[in-house]
Parts: structure tokens; C-alpha cells; sequence
């Protein structure tokens, strides 16, 4: 099927993401990824531009009521927002775009977009890998990383609004998940719980 696709990937965070789009987008030159704006600052060794477009929440607040995001949120503190132009001129491209965005987000740009976007869940092994993997990371205070594991709870409760749910516990195995859904087009998903852990027939 041609492109102008939204694949929207939610997850709790430390359940895989960044790692799943960065092998989406090796594996499909013409898929670009949405970069959103944000007001936290940058960490380690992130790129303005391409991880996050970095900006001041004086911008942000001023961008909001010039009406240039197709959504947007507060979350741990700070805003996170889509820019609606760029999102629109790579689909008038033909090119799909993949999304890392939380529920309100995704399901917000499922609401405007429908038919063209398609919802993918990532789903953490169990609680306790995603407490040890925050834990393990090292980029979060003990508050900030608590906060972190209160909106997991609060995302996993709204996984099924999702049309697909892929388990990650092997990035190699829930990228050939993935792969397997889009080769289905984008339209008629139902819904449907993928376990990468299960073994290629």
C-alpha cells in the first residue's frame, strides 16, 4: 500500500520506543519521524532538532494560541507538543510518518487523522522490568522517576483503544511485529495483542 500514513507508537516510558523508530526508520528510507517540541531541557547527549525541537515555554504557550499544534500536553512538568505543518506537508509528500507520542496525544491525532493513522501500544514485559529499566537508565530524579511509573499505570490502563499491542522484550522479535502490521496497509486493523516472545512459525 502507498504511503501517507501516521503509525502512532505509544508506551510508558522505558518500554522501548525510541529504539523501535530508530529501527523503522533504517528499515523504511521513506519514513520520516515527527519530531515534537518540548520545553524540558535537553539530556546527555541529545540533539536539538532531532531528538526534540528545544524551545522556551514562553514559545510554546505563544504557539498554542497561534493554533500550530495538532496536539498537545503537559506532561512530568513540562509541555510536549506535535507541529501540525510539517506533519501535513510529509503526508502531501506521500511519505509515512511515525509519531512517539503518549495516549492523549495519539488518540487525539487517531481522532483528526483516522483512517490514515494507524495506533501501535508497546507493551513492557511486566511493571517490575519497567520500574528496573527507569531505574537502570539514570536520567531521572527519584521524584521524576516515580511520576514516570504513576503514567505508566495511567497508559497501560488505555492500551486497548489501541489497534495493535506489541509486547517488548526483545526489540529484534516486536520489530518484526511491527513490520508484519504495516505490510497490512492501513486500513481495517481491528484489534489485536502481539507477544514478541512468541517464536516465528
Amino acid at each position: 500500500m502507498n504511503g501517507n500514513r501516521l503509525i502512532i507508537i505509544s508506551a510508558p516510558s522505558g518500554t522501548g520506543k525510541t529504539s523501535v523508530i530508530q529501527r523503522l526508520l533504517v528499515t523504511h528510507p521513506n519514513m520520516i519521524h515527527s519530531v515534537s517540541c518540548t520545553t524540558r531541557p535537553k539530556r546527555g547527549a541529545e540533539v536539538d532538532g532531532k531528538d526534540y525541537h528545544f524551545i522556551p515555554q514562553e514559545t510554546f504557550q505563544q504557539w498554542i494560541k497561534e493554533e500550530k499544534f495538532v496536539e498537545w500536553a503537559k506532561v512530568h512538568h513540562r509541555y510536549y507538543g506535535t507541529l501540525k505543518a510539517p506533519l501535513d506537508e510529509a503526508l502531501q509528500e506521500g511519505r509515512d510518518v511515525v509519531l512517539d507520542l503518549d495516549v492523549e496525544g495519539g488518540m487525539a491525532l487517531k481522532k483528526i487523522y483516522g483512517e490514515r493513522a494507524l495506533t501501535l501500544f508497546l507493551l513492557p514485559p511486566s511493571v517490575e522490568e519497567l520500574e528496573r529499566r527507569l531505574s537502570e537508565r539514570g536520567t531521572d530524579s527519584l521524584e521524576e522517576r516515580q511520576i514516570r511509573l504513576d503514567n505508566a499505570h495511567h497508559e497501560l490502563a488505555h492500551k486497548d483503544r489501541y489497534n495493535h499491542q506489541i509486547m517488548n522484550d526483545n526489540l529484534k522479535h516486536a520489530c518484526e511485529a511491527i513490520e508484519k502490521i504495516l505490510g497490512k496497509g492501513t486500513r481495517d486493523y481491528g484489534q489485536e495483542t502481539i507477544d514478541s516472545r512468541q517464536k516465528k512459525k
